[in-house]
């Protein structure tokens, strides 16, 4: 009886089907044993929907980089959903979309760093649609 093969993407070689060369480089993600309560809702099939909605409501830009905001470019790179209250101090806003707005990573920085001092601004664009 003659063993199946297959073509080794880290190798190159062919080999058993369950051969391991390995090569293969270890998994990135890693098994978290006591996930914290923000965790589980980032890792949910819930937040994955929301999430993409709200990108879609905000026209996959950034709402901070819109012109009229204060700057004057349309960005769509490295796009991030902030929580403007944190899951941290209200679990109960993890999924409100009026508490999520789409931003750049580095405004998604800005607004973690800034915290309270920049929540009514993003509280304001959250509840303005965006227009083109």
């Amino acid at each position: 009886l003659m063993a199946r093969l297959k073509s080794c993407p880290y190798c190159g070689r062919f080999h058993a089907v369950d051969f391991d060369c390995g090569k293969k480089p270890p998994s990135i993600r890693r098994y978290n044993p006591n996930p914290t309560p923000s965790d589980r809702i980032r890792n949910s099939f819930k937040w994955q929907k929301v999430r993409d909605r709200v990108k879609d409501r905000d026209h996959y830009l950034c709402r901070l980089c819109l012109p009229g905001d204060g700057y004057k470019r349309l960005n769509n790179e490295n796009l991030e959903v902030h929580h403007i209250v944190p899951i941290e101090q209200d679990e109960s806003l993890a999924f409100d979309e009026s508490n999520l707005i789409t931003l750049c990573r580095q405004h998604h920085e800005e607004a973690e760093a800034a915290g309270e001092a920049m929540r009514e601004t993003l509280r304001a664009l959250a509840a303005t649609p965006v227009t083109l």
